[in-house]
């Protein structure tokens, strides 16, 4: 048990139900990117984004009240509207304009650094960085310099605003949560988060002129339902047990994985092609991203 209470997994001793979770956000959240590039045929990069977490918070919603829960106070709504602004209407929507024009699997390696923007943007709350800490921010920042040169991302500038914006808003709703900007318990404030969001996500929709059309075709359906049951409802709640459960080193040790799984996926089932330098700087992030949680205590 840690000073807060929480009851934490000791190492070695990872429960099924642990592993369980382990993989639904390593090889979940790894998925998600590629499937929302399959999704981007048939939907609006932003009511795409929308439709999937007003559905899957609402559903959230739903279950958490029948099981008994209460509804949040007005301020943790307030929270939530900000919070799901910053990490979903920034960080997803970013994701989603910029899979238009970039492939998912630079995308993903690009956020890879988002676990080293957090200790940044925590210098601004007081939270100094250990030296091996300022190691890592430096490697890995200059792996994302090293890709933004690679074809990939240099072929697209709105893209690559994008998804700069995005990993920025994703990275400092991810601190405000933490500091002060709490949202409801468990996962009412997660249903919260992702209806606030998508409420969000919604209004840049309508004031980029994006239509607002159901597509037909099977195919994105199918990807649009796999962003919903999957990538919302399965892996934002094995991440929210993992939390709960285990150290925040092995809670995030998603960041090291999703950028293989969707590097790996975006050029097989994708047919992306990454060329060797972009390989190498998605290397290089790595090597910050690792040295960033390697012997930390949760």
């Amino acid at each position: 048990m840690n000073s807060t209470g929480k009851v934490i997994a000791p190492p070695g001793a990872l429960s099924p139900l642990i592993l369980s979770c382990l993989a639904a956000t390593w090889l979940v959240w790894g998925s998600t990117y590629l499937v929302i590039r399959f999704a981007l045929a048939g939907f609006a990069p932003y009511f795409l984004m929308a439709t999937r977490f007003l559905f899957a918070g609402g559903l959230l919603l739903a279950w958490q009240l029948a099981r008994g829960a209460t509804l949040p106070s007005t301020r943790q709504w307030g929270n939530a509207l900000l919070v799901g602004t910053l990490m979903l209407g920034g960080g997803m929507g970013g994701v989603a304009y910029a899979e238009q024009t970039i492939g998912s699997g630079l995308v993903v390696a690009f956020i890879a650094v988002i676990p080293l923007l957090l200790v940044v943007i925590n210098l601004a709350f007081g939270t100094h960085p250990q030296r091996r800490e300022v190691l890592a921010v430096f490697i890995g920042l200059g792996g994302v310099l090293m890709l933004t040169q690679g074809a990939g991302l240099r072929a697209s500038p709105a893209g690559l605003a994008a998804i700069t914006v995005g990993t920025t808003g994703w990275a400092l709703g991810s601190v405000l949560a933490q500091r002060g900007f709490a949202l409801a318990p468990g996962a009412t404030g997660f249903a919260t988060e992702m209806l606030c969001g998508g409420v969000a996500l919604l209004v840049m929709s309508a004031v980029r002129g994006e239509p607002w059309h159901w597509p037909l075709q099977t195919g994105v359906w199918l990807a649009w339902w796999y962003l919903v049951v999957f990538g919302s409802l399965i892996a934002f709640s094995a991440y929210m047990l993992l939390l709960a459960r285990t150290s925040s080193s092995v809670a995030a040790s998603y960041s090291l994985v999703n950028p293989l799984v969707a590097l790996i996926l975006g050029v097989t089932l994708g047919r992306e092609i990454v060329s060797t330098w972009e390989w190498f700087a998605a290397g290089v992030v790595m090597i910050g991203v690792v040295l960033l949680f390697w012997d930390r205590q949760g």
